[in-house]
């Protein structure tokens, strides 16, 4: 379901934004994703999807899906444990690091949140990735290699 929602989100992005016109800010017009290459050890793979308009970053979505597809972000369960331990959790920090990207149109002026850390170098990584893409116009989702500790 996730991927025929993303696959129509593309076909819509790629008729809307099909020129990719170069703009001041530097950055192509379209939607660009970066994702990790492999699960990670708790069975995630984290993504970061962004779309450009008119030179800006319009949205940012940060998650992470397993290998059936469900998203991070809905594990109510996860969300309660990581709440009680951490004082976050997906859906918080996910949107968090999401709407800063978006204020700041990059990774400056970007900390970790408390709670959040370990994805913290992580969605550094992908966002790096993602607006990379955007300057050279690459609409092709970008796999993202970590370390171990991923």
């Amino acid at each position: 379901m996730r991927k025929l929602m993303f696959g129509s989100l593309v076909i819509f992005s790629l008729a809307l934004f099909g020129s990719c016109e170069r703009n001041s800010s530097g950055l192509k017009d379209g939607y660009y994703t970066a994702e990790a290459a492999v699960f990670d050890a708790h069975g995630w793979k984290e993504y970061l999807t962004i779309c450009v308009s008119g030179g800006r970053i319009i949205m940012a979505e940060y998650n992470a899906y397993n290998s059936s597809g469900f998203i991070k972000s809905w594990d109510m369960d996860y969300m309660r444990v990581m709440n009680a331990a951490d004082g976050t959790y997906p859906n918080a920090y996910t949107r968090h690091y999401g709407a800063l990207l978006l204020k700041h149109q990059g990774i400056d002026g970007i900390d970790a949140l408390s709670g959040a850390s370990h994805s913290y170098p992580v969605f550094i990584s992908l966002a790096e990735a993602v607006l990379e893409n955007a300057w050279i116009g690459n609409s092709r989702t970008t796999l993202v290699h970590f370390g171990d500790s991923h």
